[in-house]
Parts: structure tokens; C-alpha cells; sequence
């Protein structure tokens, strides 16, 4: 196996912050490792990179909207927390597309499937999402392809 999975990437980042002393990077992971573990269990079936990839982006999504309910409460202190948190996951998440990237797909996607109108919508994103999943908020892109069409 010449390319390393990314659990295998995950679990050595963990070994890596456990040799730091990294308390808070090593809880973030540790975190993600019992994610992953806990589908695995559920699905009883390894997890492919696509969808340990599909796990941290969840994780991330959570983390934001946790964020948005802290401020909204006053509580900086959990704010940092969960800002650290998204930054160890976007490590083992793929680079994330520009603007412009995520523009193009849209478009050169709404060409290709010949949509015309809002009710195309849902053949749209079904074609997007596999791309961009772990890489762009399927909201933006949502709303994206929603103002192209109207």
C-alpha cells in the first residue's frame, strides 16, 4: 500500500500531537477518531477516504453552527474552542475551492445538465456535491445555484 490512507494520516497526526503534548490538537483528533470509529461500527465496513472526508466535513458544519449559537450567547471562551477544533479538521479535509473555482463548476454543471430553471436545482446539486463535498459549504453553493437559475 504505497499511498497512505487518511485514517492512517489522522492516526499518525495523533501519535504526532500525543509526542507534543498537544492537549488540545490531541483531543480534536481523538475526537475525529471516534467519529470515524463509531460509522465504521454502525455501517460495519471500513470507511473509504470519500467518506471519512464526508465525516470531518460534518464535524466542521456542527462546529460552525456551534459557533454561531456561542456568539449569539456571549461565550468567547467556547468560541476559540471550536475555532481550534475546525482548524485541526480542515487539516485532513482537501484544500478548499476559491470563488472562482466553485463559479466555473457551477456553471460549466448547470451547461452540462442543461438546466433551465429552480426545479432543475435538485439534478444540479446531485451532480455537484460528490466535488466539492469536504471542499465548499453546501450552502453557499446551494444558494449559488439557486440565484443562476432564478
Amino acid at each position: 500500500m504505497a499511498k497512505s490512507s487518511l485514517k492512517e494520516i489522522i492516526n499518525e497526526s495523533m501519535k504526532s500531537a500525543m509526542k507534543a503534548r498537544d492537549k488540545d490538537r490531541l483531543k480534536t483528533i481523538r475526537l475525529a477518531m471516534s467519529e470515524i470509529k463509531r460509522v465504521e461500527v454502525d455501517t460495519r465496513e471500513e470507511q473509504t477516504n470519500s467518506q471519512i472526508v464526508t465525516i470531518l466535513d460534518k464535524m466542521v458544519k456542527q462546529r460552525r453552527e456551534s459557533i454561531r449559537q456561542f456568539e449569539l450567547g456571549g461565550r468567547q471562551e467556547l468560541v476559540i474552542q471550536e475555532e481550534l477544533e475546525i482548524e485541526v479538521l480542515t487539516e485532513f479535509l482537501p484544500q478548499a475551492l476559491s470563488e472562482e473555482e466553485i463559479d466555473s463548476l457551477i456553471r460549466s454543471v448547470i451547461a452540462d445538465s442543461k438546466a433551465e430553471s429552480v426545479k432543475d436545482m435538485g439534478k444540479v446539486m446531485g451532480v455537484i456535491k460528490p466535488q466539492v463535498i469536504g471542499r465548499a459549504d453546501m450552502s453557499v453553493i446551494s444558494k449559488k445555484i439557486k440565484s443562476l437559475l432564478a
